[in-house]
């Protein structure tokens, strides 16, 4: 059978396709065996040789389409290999960062679809009568809520205070309220929360605590499962001795529940909630978590629990010592002090900081 299917196989091809395949197949064989015996030396100029030709076939060629598959196999080889780097030609690692991202975004869109549907909205009828309530006496949500009750509507306050009109906030109030941050800020402290990915797509919650006076960051904590009794341990950490501020703001979380404003006012702390969805009331909280994603962990993909709390505490640490702040007069938190030039022949150098994300730079003397 296997001579009969040569035979056919050699009647269907002409002679020199057959020398031509067999010429080839040597030169295969005899390509494997050298690899065999390469010495890594060998090994290091054929691939410099190879990624010369492939830089060249990169400038003169239209840039490749990357599938889906492929960007699912650098994002695994980024975890795997720490020098997948030193590998990667056809795009940025940046671009490999923005995968894993983009990846988190679609399993949770997946994940979202296969649950069932939330909470049913409210009838058309009930929207209309919490607006009429609304206009006609300008009462808010928990009156208007208690009439409903009374009505045989039955219904939460919150879902009553979603389907109110949005005011805008009164200049006032806003004024009273940034006079309050400035005039206090040396005893006031912020707390809250945000989430990061890991590789995986599971969901860290990182706790932090900041004071006002300095944006300093006086604590965090990295965990996968908050609750108010763990809140609670971590401003026991944050806040030892007689170092508790006078205020603390913090937002209306569930997480934190009755136990952490209970527990605060029990230590003499007064607790400062803010409005709902209001977060620009906790703005210094706020903009340090825009600070650390854009200068940090937009850049990172974070492997685990222990990756993420090793990154934020070179970052804290940079953002204590090195990097200047706007509101701080473009200072430190920890006060950087200034360094003249100490000589002619002084050069600047950069250090870096945050893995090489960010850099300082100082004076040092010429060798």
């Amino acid at each position: 059978m296997a001579r009969l299917t040569l035979f056919s196989f050699a009647n269907h091809y002409p002679v020199e396709h057959h020398s031509s395949m067999f010429r080839l197949l040597i030169r295969i064989t005899i390509w494997l065996v050298r690899l065999l015996f390469k010495s890594d030396h060998d090994l290091r100029i054929e691939n410099l040789a190879l990624r010369q030709q492939l830089a060249v076939f990169k400038d003169k060629r239209p840039r490749p389409k990357i599938q889906d598959a492929d960007q699912a196999f650098w994002v695994a080889l980024r975890n795997a290999w720490p020098k997948w780097t030193n590998a990667l030609i056809l795009v940025k690692p940046d671009t490999v960062t923005k995968w894993h991202r983009k990846g988190f975004r679609l399993f949770w869109r997946w994940k979202s679809k296969t649950r069932k549907p939330g909470r049913p909205r409210i009838s058309k009828e009930i929207r209309g009568l919490i607006l009429k309530m609304s206009c006609e006496n300008g009462w808010g949500a928990p009156r208007i809520h208690s009439e409903l009750l009374k009505l045989g509507f039955d219904l939460k306050e919150r879902t009553v205070s979603r389907y109110l009109p949005k005011r805008p906030v009164p200049p006032d109030a806003l004024k009273r309220w940034m006079a309050f941050l400035r005039n206090h800020r040396e005893v006031i402290t912020g707390v809250d929360f945000f989430t990061v990915p890991n590789v995986t797509f599971q969901v860290l919650y990182v706790f932090f605590v900041i004071s006002h006076a300095r944006r300093q960051i006086v604590h965090f904590a990295i965990t996968s499962h908050p609750y108010a009794e763990w809140v609670v341990q971590q401003l026991r950490e944050a806040f030892p001795f007689d170092t508790a501020p006078r205020y603390l703001i913090l937002d209306r979380d569930g997480k934190y529940g009755d136990v952490v404003p209970r527990t605060l006012k029990s230590w003499g702390i007064k607790p400062v909630r803010t409005s709902f969805r209001s977060p620009w009331q906790n703005g210094v909280c706020e903009r340090w978590v825009l600070s650390a994603r854009i200068e940090m962990l937009d850049h990172v993909v974070v492997l685990n629990e222990a990756h993420l709390h090793r990154l934020l505490s070179n970052y804290v640490h940079y953002y204590h010592e090195d990097r200047c702040h706007l509101s701080l007069g473009k200072d430190t938190p920890n006060r950087r002090p200034v360094t003249p030039r100490p000589s002619r022949s002084a050069r600047v150098v950069s250090l870096p900081r945050v893995g090489g994300i960010h850099h300082r730079y100082e004076w040092r003397d010429a060798a």
